[in-house]
Order: C-alpha cells, then sequence, then structure tokens
C-alpha cells in the first residue's frame, strides 16, 4: 500500500477485516520485532460499538493477533476517553479489558498520563508520553459524525492523545486548527478505520447506520477526505481536513487509482448524514464548548424533538460565556451567569431534558 492509496474491504466480520487489512497494507514487513506498538481506538465514550460511537473490540483483537503471529510481542491499546467520562470505565463498557486478557496486551490509561510539549508551527502542543514512547503507532478511528466538527475519522481520533487540559483548550480556541496542528506534529504509521456501523450524527452514538466498510490507509488527510464523501460531505464542511493539508499532514487529492477494494463488497449500503444535527445545531449559540457538554446538550434536544416537545430557540453552551452575565438559558458550570442553567460539568442528557422541558 502506497502514501496514495486507500484500502478497502467490505463485510459485517470486524475480527477479519481487521486481519485482512493488516496483512493487505504490508506496512508490517518495515517494522522490526522488537519494537513497541500502540494501538489507539476511538474510545470516547463509555459505550458499546454497537451504538455506533467506538471501535469494536473484535476489529482491534484481529489486528492483534495478526501482529502477534507475525512475531510482534510489545502490543499496548491506549487511549484517554472525553472529558465527560473515564478511560478506565470505557475500557470496561467497551470490552478492552477482556481483550487485554485475551490476547496479554495491556491497556494505557492516558488520562492518568504525564505529557511532554512538542512545538508545532502555530505553537506548542501537549501530547501524553505513552504515545511518544511508542516505536509505531496503529490509528483505529469510528467513522461517524460529529455535532461540531460534522465528521470524524483519522485526524480527529488523535485527539485521545493528549491530556485533558489540552482537550479543554483545544475547545476553547476552536477545534479545526489545532487538529490540524496535532496532526502535524503526530503521526500514525497506519490508520486502519472501523466503518461497520457508525452514526452519521453524533460522536457518542445512538443512531448506529450500517456502511459494513473497513479501511486501511497511511495518509489521514487521506482518508478524511474520503470519509467525508461517505458522510455525504466535502472537506469544505471539516475545515480541520485543508488546514492539516497546508501544513503537510497529508493530500486530499484523490483519482482513480486511489481506492483499492480487496473484496467484492456485498451488501454495501450508503450512509448519508442526515441534517438532524443541523437542524438541533441551530437552537444552540455554543462558544467554546467540550464534545461531552455539547453531546449532551445534542443528544437533549434529539429527545426533546422526538417526544414532541417544542425546542428553546436558543441555548447557549460553552468556555466562552464563562464569568458573563447572560439573559437566558444556559448548560453546564461555565454558565452560571446565564438567568437559568443546568449545573455539571458535563451534564447528563436526562438532567438537561429534565432542565429544559421547565
Amino acid at each position: 500500500m502506497t502514501e496514495e492509496q486507500i484500502l478497502c474491504w467490505y463485510g459485517t466480520d470486524p475480527f477479519e477485516a481487521g486481519r485482512k487489512l493488516m496483512e493487505a497494507s504490508e506496512q508490517w514487513k518495515f517494522w522490526s520485532p522488537d519494537e513497541h506498538i500502540g494501538l489507539k481506538p476511538n474510545l470516547v465514550v463509555s459505550k458499546k460499538a454497537s451504538s455506533g460511537a467506538t471501535t469494536h473490540p473484535e476489529f482491534c483483537g484481529g489486528i492483534i493477533s495478526f501482529l502477534q503471529e507475525k512475531g510482534f510481542s510489545h502490543i499496548s491499546i491506549l487511549e484517554g476517553s472525553w472529558v465527560g467520562d473515564r478511560t478506565e470505565r470505557a475500557f470496561n463498557v467497551c470490552g478492552y479489558t477482556d481483550l487485554s486478557r485475551q490476547y496479554g496486551v495491556p491497556l494505557v490509561d492516558l488520562q492518568k498520563d504525564s505529557s511532554i510539549t512538542v512545538e508545532a508551527t502555530n505553537g506548542d502542543y501537549r501530547i501524553c508520553e505513552s504515545i511518544l514512547n511508542l516505536d509505531r503507532l496503529i490509528n483505529l478511528p469510528v467513522l461517524k459524525g460529529h455535532c461540531q466538527t460534522v465528521m470524524t475519522c483519522a485526524m480527529k481520533n488523535l485527539k485521545g492523545c493528549i491530556p485533558d487540559s489540552e482537550k479543554r483548550r483545544y475547545h476553547s480556541e476552536g477545534l479545526f486548527q489545532p487538529i490540524a496542528d496535532l496532526n502535524e506534529v503526530l503521526k500514525a504509521d497506519l490508520i486502519l478505520v472501523d466503518a461497520l456501523q457508525g452514526d452519521p450524527d453524533f460522536e457518542e452514538g445512538g443512531n448506529p447506520q450500517t456502511l459494513n466498510l473497513f479501511m486501511a490507509a497511511v495518509d489521514p488527510v487521506l482518508l478524511d477526505s474520503y470519509a467525508c464523501s461517505l458522510l455525504g460531505l466535502t472537506i469544505d464542511d471539516v475545515p480541520y481536513i485543508r488546514k492539516g493539508a497546508a501544513l503537510g499532514a497529508g493530500s486530499p487529492r484523490m483519482d482513480e487509482n486511489t481506492l483499492v477494494a480487496l473484496n467484492k463488497g456485498e451488501g454495501l449500503q450508503t450512509l448519508q448524514r442526515s441534517s438532524l444535527a443541523r437542524d438541533l445545531a441551530g437552537h444552540v449559540h455554543e462558544k467554546g464548548a467540550c464534545s461531552a457538554c455539547y453531546a449532551s446538550l445534542m443528544q437533549a434536544l434529539k429527545v426533546l424533538s422526538e417526544e414532541g416537545h417544542p425546542l428553546p430557540e436558543t441555548v447557549r453552551i460553552g468556555q466562552g460565556f464563562k464569568g458573563q452575565a447572560v439573559d437566558g438559558m444556559g448548560v453546564g458550570q461555565c454558565l452560571t451567569g446565564c438567568t437559568s442553567f443546568v449545573p455539571g460539568c458535563p451534564p447528563t442528557s436526562a438532567e438537561i431534558v429534565n432542565f429544559l422541558k421547565k
């Protein structure tokens, strides 16, 4: 596999897909058996992969089994869930604690890790030390929608490699440029995408749609450019893609040789991102909101909409409102200056629903 290619495996078996993509990519042939290989799935929240939010543990298991058969014995699984959840809980709920025991592979909680400052073109960024100590990094994102960045796949999944303090800073500064900057200084050796049943609207899942697709690539910009098309988007809808390309993180250019199908792909369905998230976002005034808080609000608005309750004209959310006196409703601890607000960091969707109903 070259940097200009995306390998596509169609099917419903994540374990088989992980093995087939590893074999076909041939990237492992350039690695030494004594190197430390890190697998970075998307376990942003403590929900099973069937929700459309997280990487299937079987996909990760297929990759590990393949590597171990090829003589690689120093393998770890590393993740840092979003600020609103605990990685340890996500490992357990998502099936990775069992996976760790099955293959004798340690789990590394990046929320508890130390971090190191790395210089990028647009400033300094902190990255978890355990990530930087790896010899090889395999990025295992889920292709799905996102309330704030519209889409998340290869480039945004690296956000789990930074400490919680950096995640908050990314949101306060706006996600697009920091995500691009992160991909300038942190590069995965291989990207294997779980696009079996991602949620096309929400990062924390709840509305999975079947695509029956798994992909492999080494260029995150190229991969995310194609991922956009699978969600009915263009790269202009996801600004960090072009920003990353400008920083040398990859190229968005595709041609007739880019996609390489490894099998026929029976049962492939079209995954189109609905307009639901955009409609709900029209009721939100957001300034630097963290992902967990924003997702809770969006899920609450979705529940209200499905139950037939009227939606509020405007709800404010985000760190940008902290310390400000604001008329109207707010969500989260940063909005204590609002006329009324639901406390929490982050509040749950149920708490927001109850608040908005009143």
